[in-house]
C-alpha cells in the first residue's frame, strides 16, 4: 500500500529547483506584508494605481498572519495501523497534552470488505470493520477529553479517515454510504457521553487522482456519503497529482473538493509547485463554476527527516498561490493546520 512519504519524494526533487524561487516568493511576500501594515486602510485607492495588488496585500495580512498571542500550531493527524482502544486513548490523551484544537485525522487505510461487512485495510495490512473503527475513535476522544487540562475551550473535529486506493468493496458507493452512517453513529456517541462540547464527529478521504484514474469509485464513493444525508463533513485531504487535466478534469476535482455538498479541501502542500495547483484549480471554480473552493485548512507531512514543508510555511504558501492567481476574490484559507505521520 502507498504511503504518504512515498508521495512526499515525488515532489521532492521539484521542490529542490523551485525552493530558491520559493525563498525570494517569501521574501517578496513579507515585504508586501510589511507595507500592507503601514496602509490606514488597505482598500482605500487614493494613494496607488494598483487596487488589486492592494487588496491582494491584504487577503495576505488577514489569512496568513498569525496573532502574536495564539501564534499558529498544527494538530497531529495519523496513519493508524491498529484499532486497539487502548492504544487510541493514549493518543487522544497525547493530543490533548499537547494544547492544540482544531481537526485530528485518523486514517485507517483503504476502503475493505471481509465477505461479512464494510471497513478497510489498516496501515498494517489487517481489516478492521466499521463499528470496530468508530469505537476506537470514540476511545481517541474519550483519551481527548478526559486529558485536556481545565478550564480549557480546546476542541477538536476528529474526522474518520480513509483513500481511494484501490477500493477493495462490492460497491463504492456502499461504503461511502455506511461511511457516512458511522460517522453519525460516533457523533451519538460523543453526545450520549457529554464529550461533544470536546469534539465533533466527521469524515476525511485521502483523494489521489492517480489511485482511480477513471474517477468512478471515488465518485461512487462521495455520492453514498452525500446520499446517506447525516450533515456530517467530509473532507477531502488529498493532492491534485499534476493539477486538472493531468489525470481527472475540472469538474472531476470541484466535485470531490466543494460540488458535493459536504465536501471540504484540506489540500496536502509539500511544495510550491503543489500550492499552485490548487490555485488553478480554485480559479476555474470561480470563473467556470462561479463557486470558490471551500478550504478547511492545510494538510502537511512534515517530520525531522524528510525536510518537508512546515505546516505555518505550507499555509502562506497556498495563500500567497491563491492571492496571485485570483487576487481580492482568492478564497479564504482557514488557519487549521494538520500535519500526519504514521502512528506510533
Amino acid at each position: 500500500m502507498l504511503l504518504e512519504t512515498t508521495k512526499y519524494m515525488r515532489y521532492k526533487r521539484l521542490s529542490l529547483l523551485l525552493a530558491l524561487a520559493g525563498a525570494l516568493l517569501v521574501a517578496g511576500g513579507a515585504a508586501g506584508l510589511v507595507a500592507a501594515r503601514s496602509a490606514a486602510a488597505p482598500l482605500v485607492l487614493a494613494k496607488t494605481p494598483h487596487p488589486d495588488r492592494n487588496a491582494a496585500r491584504a487577503q495576505l495580512r488577514s489569512l496568513s498572519r498569525p496573532t502574536r498571542r495564539r501564534p499558529l500550531r498544527a494538530t497531529v493527524s495519523l496513519y493508524e495501523h491498529t484499532v486497539r482502544r487502548l492504544t487510541l486513548r493514549r493518543q487522544g490523551c497525547s493530543a490533548a497534552k499537547r494544547g492544540v484544537g482544531g481537526i485530528v485525522i485518523l486514517d485507517f487505510g483503504q476502503p475493505a470488505y471481509n465477505g461479512h461487512t464494510y471497513g478497510t485495510y489498516l496501515f498494517s495490512g489487517r481489516f478492521a470493520g466499521n463499528k470496530i473503527i468508530t469505537r476506537a475513535m470514540f476511545a481517541y476522544a474519550y483519551g481527548y477529553n478526559r486529558c485536556v487540562r481545565r478550564p480549557s475551550s480546546l476542541r477538536i473535529r476528529l474526522a474518520r479517515g480513509t483513500n481511494n486506493y484501490h477500493l477493495h468493496v462490492p460497491s463504492a458507493y456502499r461504503a461511502g454510504r455506511k461511511w457516512a452512517r458511522e460517522t453519525m453513529a460516533l457523533q451519538h456517541a460523543l453526545s450520549v457521553h457529554g464529550i461533544e462540547d470536546r469534539v465533533t464527529s466527521a469524515a476525511a478521504d485521502d483523494v489521489e487522482p492517480a489511485w482511480d484514474r477513471t474517477f468512478h469509485h471515488t465518485r461512487d464513493f462521495f455520492r453514498g456519503f452525500r446520499d446517506a444525508r447525516t450533515g456530517h463533513t467530509l473532507f477531502n485531504f488529498g493532492s491534485l497529482d499534476g493539477g486538472v487535466g493531468s489525470v481527472w478534469n475540472a469538474r472531476q476535482f470541484f466535485f470531490v473538493t466543494s460540488g458535493m455538498r459536504y465536501a471540504q479541501a484540506i489540500p496536502e502542500i509539500y511544495n510550491h509547485a503543489m500550492a499552485r495547483e490548487w490555485a488553478e484549480l480554485a480559479h476555474i471554480a470561480r470563473h467556470r463554476y462561479h463557486r470558490p473552493l471551500r478550504f478547511a485548512g492545510v494538510m502537511t507531512t512534515h517530520t525531522s527527516g524528510n525536510h518537508g514543508m512546515k505546516p505555518r510555511v505550507a499555509h502562506k504558501t497556498l495563500v500567497r498561490a491563491l492571492v496571485a492567481r485570483l487576487g481580492a476574490s482568492a478564497a479564504s484559507v482557514p488557519p487549521t493546520l494538520t500535519n500526519i505521520r504514521a502512528a506510533d
